[in-house]
Formats: structure tokens, sequence, C-alpha cells
């Protein structure tokens, strides 16, 4: 099994999706755990994970390539 490290937290679902696919675009596998509360949608988050071995080639991805 493989062993995930956040790389991108966000408050909005587009946004998270958006670090997913750019990843992949750069081969790195990449998944969005959602962490909001389920019944108000008010405290939590969206986390993008990638495996522990890839997260410092994502951050720099995310750092340099996207913008919001």
């Amino acid at each position: 099994m493989e062993k995930w490290q956040k790389v991108f937290e966000s408050s909005t679902p587009i946004r998270a999706e958006i670090v997913k696919g750019v990843l992949s675009e750069h081969d790195i596998t990449a998944i969005v755990l959602n962490k909001k509360e389920s019944v108000y949608q008010i405290h939590g988050s969206y986390q993008v994970m990638v495996a522990a071995e890839k997260a410092l080639v994502a951050i720099n991805i995310i750092k340099n390539e996207i913008s919001f």
C-alpha cells in the first residue's frame, strides 16, 4: 500500500479537481479527499493527495504552473 501525502488543500472542489487534472497531465496519480463535514458543509476542505515519493515534484508543479 502506498503512503499518500497532501500536496494541496482548498475549500472548493473545483480547485482541487483542477490540481488533480494538472498533476495527471504530468503522469502523477492524485486523489481528492473530501474532508468537509457532511451536514452543513461549512467546516473542512478538499485535499489533493499523491504518493509520498512524488510529493516534491507535485508541489513544484502546483507552485509553478497553477494560479488561481
